[in-house]
């Protein structure tokens, strides 16, 4: 789970809670007419954009933000060093059922597609062609919040005309003129706060997300290559090391 999601998103909604808390208080900023143009407009130009299915997914997606298992990449060196390890003192077939415990499909699939004696170039296409489509998936998810980022503020301006336009009907009630200019102001606001402070931090998660994925699915190809081929461990600890910044690298040989 990442704390980092929560903790963020709890302390910038309580400072702005709090800052209205020491003016008028939370209830002049409640107007049902602008979450509904707000929200529901937002709804709506959504599902126009994307299949339903997609649209109904947005709540997985939400929490892909926080709740996401993302392998360490030091240990999963150390594994395929060992992995390598074992291959190279008792051939790769051993490699058949230390595969068994692997929890990862991906790399699950590529060792056994290894044992099994396919062909390196059929491997890394199998594998290369699954990390592709993996970042189609998750450049989906991040194009709803994407949506959410373009479109909020867009229909807080829509609220905001048709709050203006209601005030300037009817300035010649002043006791109107108040409820009109709320709508004006609160849709501009609502844009905001969901663009700026959801939709905008959630979809920089994601697409951070996908990356450290995409990080971690290369180095899999990687070593799952450099074992087939029969490499020293040492040799496929550093080439495995090589996609990490310098102060991550560990070795299992000092």
């Amino acid at each position: 789970m990442d704390i980092a999601t929560i903790v963020g998103m709890i302390l910038g909604y309580a400072l702005v809670i709090a800052a209205l808390l020491m003016g008028p208080g939370i209830a002049p900023y409640i107007d049902i007419p602008s979450v509904l143009i707000v929200i529901g407009g937002c709804a709506g130009i959504i599902m126009m954009c994307v299949p339903m299915g997609t649209f109904l997914n947005f709540g997985k997606v939400t929490m892909k933000t926080v709740k996401y298992p993302l392998e360490d990449s030091s240990k999963l060196i150390a594994l395929l060093v060992e992995f390598a390890v074992k291959a190279r003192r008792d051939g790769i077939l051993s490699l058949e059922s230390a595969g068994d415990d692997v929890t990862d499909e991906f790399l699950k699939k590529g060792i056994r597609l290894a044992v099994d004696g396919t062909e390196p170039e059929v491997i890394k296409g199998i594998l290369e062609t699954e990390l592709n489509y993996m970042g189609e998936r998750h450049k989906s998810g991040a194009t709803l919040m994407g949506f959410l980022v373009d479109y909020g503020p867009a229909m807080g301006m829509i609220g905001t005309l048709i709050g203006l336009v209601a005030m300037l009907q009817t300035m010649d009630d002043p006791s109107s003129i108040g409820p009109a200019m709320a709508v004006a102001l609160l849709t501009t606001f609502y844009g905001a706060m969901i663009a700026n402070m959801f939709a905008g931090p959630l979809k920089a998660k994601l697409e951070g997300r996908s990356s450290q994925e995409t990080l971690i699915r290369e180095i899999m190809i990687a070593g799952i290559m450099a074992i087939q081929a029969g490499d020293n461990p040492r040799i496929v600890e550093q080439k495995l090391n090589a996609y990490l910044a310098p102060k991550q690298r560990k070795s299992q040989f000092d």
